[in-house]
């Protein structure tokens, strides 16, 4: 696979194309061309992924950022999209992708790279936070508002952002894969979910207590919300509430587990240390 910014006039209009490949998305929520190449022009990279192996070298996924400032002013670099074609899936492209911004961020001097997902997705969750070594202590309700494209539409726009401390040991072990799977045996789940049929949460949540405990998250949230949509909207507000107190209590995600096909978030008392390289 071939990783490389992207430049052209065309390049970028085929970006426009794979943002309605991959998400379904209606014109009007196209990132367009035109602005995303302002951007390239302004400190910030669109890099491709092309598949030189196939005949006219297409482009199979994308990663678009900007620089960015965080609340207490320091500079960051703000990772907005990304995405891979159906076919190119588990194949690693995105975690290729994730590694070439990672260098380009570096090279310009930054330290972290923040960005925005939804937190009850379980596969965006364990790359996010296993294999690239992220961590989270920001809920934000119904970020983007109502959202129409086909992965999103009909449920609050609720997000984790997450802090990527690209020059840290924390990461360095995560891409080195130095990071050992955790078990959920003698760990508290505090909303262990009723599992007869389609997932459900529990009713009755434990508060957030300890130094650490686990957050249980549908193993595959489109599923519910392709079965169930009134299912799909309680898991959302159930881990709402749950991962706002957490946050308000001063915990930090650092972790999805996943225990016999179960999704686990892994919560940690206090901020996570970050030692840079």
């Amino acid at each position: 696979m071939l990783i490389r910014p992207i430049t052209t006039e065309d390049e970028y209009r085929a970006v426009e194309l794979l943002q309605r490949e991959i998400w379904g998305s209606e014109e009007i929520e196209i990132i367009p061309h035109d602005l995303m190449m302002t951007v390239h022009k302004n400190g910030g990279v669109m890099l491709g992924a092309f598949d030189p192996q196939t005949e006219g070298e297409p482009m199979v996924g994308f990663v678009f950022g900007f620089i960015g400032m965080q609340p207490d002013g320091e500079i960051k670099y703000c990772s907005h999209i990304a995405g891979v074609t159906a076919q190119y899936r588990d194949r690693n492209v995105g975690y290729m992708l994730k590694l070439a911004q990672r260098d380009f961020v570096m090279t310009r001097g930054f330290d972290l790279i923040t960005w925005t997902f939804d937190p009850i997705e379980s596969r965006n969750a364990r790359f996010n936070f296993h294999k690239l070594g992220v961590t989270c202590n920001s809920y934000f309700r119904n970020l983007y508002g109502e959202m129409r494209d086909q992965l999103n539409a009909g449920l609050p726009s609720d997000r984790f952002q997450v802090d990527w401390h690209i020059r840290s040991d924390r990461v360095e072990n995560a891409l080195a894969n130095r990071n050992k799977d955790i078990t959920i045996h003698d760990m508290v789940v505090i909303n262990p979910a009723q599992s007869e049929g389609l997932l459900k949460p529990c009713d009755n949540p434990l508060p957030a207590a300890g130094e650490k405990f686990l957050i249980q998250i549908p193993d595959n949230f489109q599923r519910i919300k392709a079965a169930d949509r009134g299912l799909a909207l309680e898991w959302r507000m159930h881990t709402r509430s749950l991962f706002e107190e957490a946050f308000n209590k001063g915990y930090t995600a650092t972790d999805l587990v996943i225990d016999g096909g179960r999704s686990f978030y892994l919560l940690e008392a206090g901020s996570v240390p970050v030692t840079d390289r």
